[in-house]
């Protein structure tokens, strides 16, 4: 079914591609080379698997601006349940895009440690290492920020869902629940890092439901409600 007839599905489909390369810079690519409180093994990883860090640093900014197509189609199909919460929804996604792409540089800065290029050269290797997890660091931090918006966009999309009529109501519920989630590993990672690994796995439960979301749209799809048509004058005069 093509986009016109069944505008979800599209979005949908959007919203997984778009979803995939973003699994891959956040999830697979720091599993397979970061290494929690060992500089010297992350930057040997790097190091060793220069270009599998290089895509992810691709992967994360191409997901990041093809995003803002995902936020636009989601805005056709759900603004005529709430025109204000679908522009609130757009706004907050959109923030956290430059805040995501920006934050790629300080991977870019420990990949150029990392590497040891001759103007470094005034830095031992230890403490090059060093200084490239702490970007790595204050890279996930980044990440910790733009979870914050990734959370609260969930807010006005879960209320059009539960709304809509034409997306089922606990896929809203989901949305909201969701939300907490992103929220609560954000500022525990940001304000109480020794419980960071205790309320992920509390959270954990509560996380499924933009997944749950993304794939109801590619497979059922979702068609908006026509509007109403306006009153004709008859109509008018005879009330």
């Amino acid at each position: 079914m093509n986009s016109t007839r069944n505008p979800g599905r599209f979005a949908g489909l959007l919203y997984v591609l778009v979803s995939i390369p973003g699994v891959f810079a956040l999830l697979y690519v720091p599993n397979k080379l970061i290494v929690h409180g060992n500089a010297t093994a992350t930057a040997t990883n790097i190091a060793a698997h220069e270009t599998l860090f290089r895509l992810g640093i691709a992967a994360q900014l191409i997901s990041q601006i093809l995003f803002m197509w995902v936020a636009l189609a989601l805005y056709d199909l759900l603004k005529r349940v709430n025109p204000r919460h679908a522009s609130l929804m757009l706004t907050l996604i959109v923030v956290s895009i430059p805040i995501a792409l920006l934050n790629e540089l300080n991977a870019i800065a420990a990949l150029v440690l990392v590497r040891g290029t001759d103007f470094l050269s005034i830095f031992d290797k230890p403490q090059r290492d060093a200084l490239a997890m702490l970007f790595l660091n204050v890279h996930g931090h980044g990440f910790d920020v733009a979870e914050i918006f990734w959370g609260l966009w969930l807010i006005p999309l879960g209320l059009l869902v539960y709304r809509s009529g034409f997306v089922p109501r606990i896929l809203g519920v989901l949305l909201l629940l969701n939300c907490f989630t992103y929220l609560a590993n954000s500022f525990t990672s940001l304000l109480a890092p020794q419980y960071e690994d205790v309320v992920s796995r509390w959270m954990m439960p509560l996380s499924f439901g933009e997944l749950l979301f993304m794939f109801w749209l590619l497979i059922m799809g979702a068609i908006p409600k026509p509007l109403a048509p306006p009153p004709s004058p008859a109509t008018v005069g005879s009330a």
